[in-house]
């Protein structure tokens, strides 16, 4: 079982090798892409039913430049296991629906998917910094190539934004790791990127204040937290359906997992200086830009905007200091990676069909594609947090976890719960109901059953977050800082 972690990671990455490598055969890319899926998902239920204790699940360590304290290390917890599993639900869609979609160089396209998935998979399980690191450059490429050759119109100034935001940041979050590993050096003569023997002297060092804001800038471009959001609109916008579904849907839950692992984490003590900056720059966030998704046109720039006002609840989780406010930042991540996700897909499905994303050439689209219109209904009213919605357990648990921090913020934050509620309304409104524009033809076709199968997918697992969360809330958890130690002795072994 111990080499389940690194099959995880490499799997993805060999099955896209394969598919580039058969792009010639028609549509055995496609088939080559959902078979590596599959393992995937077998890989996931054997860590997930194997047993385990103290909140780590599994580990592996294997040297690898040992002269410089580089090792390929991976450990999985609950909070890594449950993102897993939103990466593999949340990939499936990209890949089920490429047949279709790509008709051309489907081999590169699959390959770009898996690569990015690769990244991923690894950023969520490394737990030696360089090796996550080197992960967290590695799923931004594919993703940027993606943009690049099936993007919109705009797409070059799109993903020339969207890579400079990233690579910043990720520049930044380096120069905190090298500065905390030479921390460590200086320390005990011990020159190591191991997560677990770093921890002492991240919490302990006098220069943990600075390394811990290096280490949150990194992931507030990826989350993306104000002022650091203004990659994030243009890239959706101009992405294909399925880049922004993997930047929507995964990449942006990158940011919250490091905050949690690599900031709250890491340096508990400094957090308490950081925290009421954080939590006001999420309330900022979630009504500046809920304001904003309220006054677009674009259907995919309000979804954009609406995505940056849900994840500040994330944020306000993540730094409320409360175990309540942890479990709904994770709630809250898992439930808008599906939402945000299917959003974007039946936006791309308009897009198709009207080709066209302005709300204001939409309107009744209820009589011709009932299906899609249904599906429509029911995902903006979840990214209006609709009781029995996964959404709104999330942003439930951290409301109650931010008023016992600060009665001002939950009111605040409660104003962009009503945004969202006006903004989702008026979307469904503009785009299923009102009159018929007289340009378009009143019969359209409406969702293909893999369409809406994955959104039929996507809305009972909504339901089954809103209704029974406890599995994930008992899931979802980091591993203690308690076991650090003995994972380091266990290492060093």
């Amino acid at each position: 079982m111990m080499f389940v972690l690194p099959a995880l990671v490499l799997v993805p990455l060999i099955g896209g090798l394969l598919a580039w490598a058969s792009d010639q055969v028609r549509r055995l890319p496609w088939a080559i892409a959902l078979t590596t899926l599959a393992v995937e998902v077998v890989l996931l239920a054997m860590l997930t039913i194997m047993p385990h204790g103290s909140g780590w699940r599994a580990h592996f360590d294997a040297p690898w430049i040992p002269s410089l304290g580089i090792s390929v290390r991976f450990d999985l917890d609950g909070l890594s296991l449950v993102l897993l599993w939103l990466t593999m639900v949340v990939t499936l869609p990209c890949v089920l629906l490429a047949s279709r979609d790509v008709q051309e160089r489907s081999g590169l396209y699959h390959f770009l998917i898996l690569a990015a998935v690769s990244g991923i998979c690894g950023v969520f399980v490394a737990t030696d910094l360089f090796l996550f690191f080197f992960f967290w450059e590695l799923m931004l490429v594919p993703v940027y190539v993606m943009i690049l050759i099936w993007g919109h119109a705009d797409r070059a100034r799109a993903g020339i934004k969207f890579f400079i935001f990233t690579q910043g940041g990720g520049l930044v979050m380096l120069l905190a790791i090298l500065g905390l590993v030479m921390v460590h050096y200086r320390e005990t003569g011990i020159l190591t990127f191991n997560y677990f023997a770093l921890a002492g002297s991240a919490a302990t060092s006098a220069l943990a204040p600075l390394l811990m804001l290096g280490f949150a800038v990194g992931f507030a471009v990826k989350l993306p937290v104000m002022p650091l959001h203004v990659w994030l609109p243009d890239t959706y916008e101009q992405a294909p359906t399925a880049g922004s579904v993997l930047l929507s849907g995964i990449l942006a839950k990158t940011g919250g997992y490091g905050l949690i692992r690599f900031v709250v984490l890491l340096f508990p003590g400094a957090v308490s200086q950081l925290g009421p900056l954080a939590m006001a720059l999420g309330v900022v966030g979630i009504v500046y830009c809920g304001w904003l998704a309220s006054a677009q046109n674009d259907i995919k720039r309000l979804i954009a905007y609406s995505s940056i006002s849900h994840l500040g609840f994330v944020l306000l989780g993540v730094f409320s200091g409360t175990t309540i406010g942890m479990e709904g930042a994770v709630v809250q991540m898992v439930a808008h990676g599906l939402s945000t996700s299917a959003l974007f897909l039946i936006a791309g499905g308009l897009e198709e069909r009207l080709h066209t994303r302005d709300m204001r050439r939409m309107g009744g689209l209820w009589a011709s594609m009932p299906q899609m219109s249904g599906m429509g209904m029911v995902f903006a009213a979840a990214s209006l947090g609709l009781p029995g919605m996964g959404n709104f357990i999330g942003e439930f648990l951290v409301m109650l976890s931010v008023w016992h921090v600060s009665h001002v913020m939950a009111f605040f934050a409660a104003i962009g719960l009503v945004l969202s509620a006006i903004y989702s309304l008026t979307m469904m409104t503009r785009v299923f109901f009102g009159p018929l524009p007289a340009e378009r033809p009143s019969l359209l076709p409406d969702s293909s059953w893999p369409h809406l199968a994955v959104l039929g997918g996507a809305m009972v697992l909504l339901l089954a977050l809103g209704v029974y969360p406890q599995p994930v809330l008992d899931m979802a958890m980091p591993g203690s800082v308690q076991a650090l130690s003995h994972y380091a002795e266990e290492s060093a072994r």
